[in-house]
């Protein structure tokens, strides 16, 4: 039997994002393949197992340590692999026989300004010789698949796409239900919705210069609720934001748990993705799957899960934005039927066929 094992590390350093992919991607791959010699790596720092059958391992390598890839790969030697899936694109030297890697997005190919200087030494400096070096890239949007190629001069052979699911735990919930939660976490009874890290790249700025101008036509409109939390970059964009003197229309919540999200998600009356870039989207299908309708940039990989669900505008465009808020918020007809197609769209992505694509490239690179 082949030995598989999937670097877990980022788990013990970051909730969302790419440690969800990796969760899930293995609570997945249990399902399938139970009977499978595949090992999780965590970090020593870990304090939680995942929940599989798989063995776990712990490893002391830092991630985005500037010796990783070296130091990774002297203590990966011991297991003998063949294949190593490391899902935060960087992996090491040699850790296995064959190397697979997931990558999510070049956000620091496209906007290196808006990264620290370890964030574009540890990624700009590293990612094309890693796209060489590896034996398969999992891509998790034609987006990201298509910039892989264009950017990086990556043959479209050497890459399959691997879109993202949705937990189950992202449904439509009942009135009593949401009312009671809705208390609990101290939530107006609706808002406007952003859900994602704050930093530059998320165009919280972009949103709330539009929500400023919506409130001149609509000064009943409901509050933004900006959950997240702080990345890089951003203490000039919070600033910005507060010169615009609309403090007291927007909530920011730093404080809400994954499990929490479903609530937040329902109790939304529109979900705004203004992004200038993003290589996938998660909180645009979390929240159709909760019948929240999606309003979104038309740039890089929305469209691909939006489908024709929701609005879609330029993020450059602060009138747009100003517009499609204006739609969802005043035409109920538009919205209420947006909401059934919203459901019904993410119903077409699920971990099972994504845990399924990792193991079909496992199998392919043997």
């Amino acid at each position: 039997m082949k030995r598989i094992g999937i670097d877990a590390r980022l788990l013990a350093y970051r909730d969302g994002g790419i440690s969800t992919y990796i969760r899930e991607l293995a609570l997945g791959l249990d399902d399938l393949a139970s009977g499978a010699d595949i090992t999780l790596f965590q970090h020593h720092k870990a304090q939680h197992r995942i929940d599989t059958d798989f063995r776990e391992k712990r490893l002391w390598t830092p991630p985005h340590h500037r010796l990783e890839r070296l130091a990774l790969s002297v203590e990966l030697t011991p297991y003998r692999l063949d294949v190593l899936h490391s899902p935060d694109f960087i992996a090491p030297y040699r850790g296995a026989r064959r190397h697979v890697i997931t990558v999510h997005d070049l956000t620091f190919l496209h906007y290196p300004d808006y990264l620290t200087t370890d964030a574009r030494r540890y990624y700009n400096d590293q990612i094309g010789a890693v796209c060489q070096h590896t034996d398969h890239i999992l891509a998790v949007s034609d987006s990201t698949r298509h910039d892989l190629m264009s950017m990086l001069h990556v043959p479209a052979e050497k890459i399959t796409v691997q879109p993202h699911g949705v937990h189950s735990r992202y449904r439509v919930m009942s009135t009593d239900q949401l009312e009671k939660e809705r208390q609990a976490l101290g939530l107006p009874e609706t808002y406007i919705l952003h859900v994602g890290t704050y930093e530059p790249r998320k165009n919280i700025l972009g949103l709330i210069k539009a929500y400023k101008e919506l409130l001149i036509e609509l000064p009943d409109a409901p509050p933004v609720v900006l959950v997240g939390r702080p990345g890089w970059l951003f203490e000039e964009t919070r600033a910005q934001i507060d010169a615009l003197g609309i403090n007291e229309h927007i909530i920011w919540r730093s404080d809400i748990e994954d499990d929490q999200l479903p609530t937040v998600y329902n109790l939304a009356i529109v979900l705004a993705a203004t992004s200038f870039y993003e290589g996938f989207g998660l909180p645009i299908l979390e929240a159709m799957a909760c019948g929240t309708v999606p309003i979104a940039s038309n740039r890089s990989s929305f469209p691909e899960v939006m489908g024709e669900v929701g609005l879609q505008f330029d993020p450059e465009d602060v009138d747009a934005i100003a517009e499609a808020l204006k739609k969802a918020l005043s035409d109920t007809v538009w919205r209420t039927n947006m909401e059934a197609n919203a459901i019904e769209r993410a119903k077409q992505f699920t971990w099972a066929k994504s845990a399924q694509i990792a193991l079909d490239v496992y199998q392919s690179v043997l």
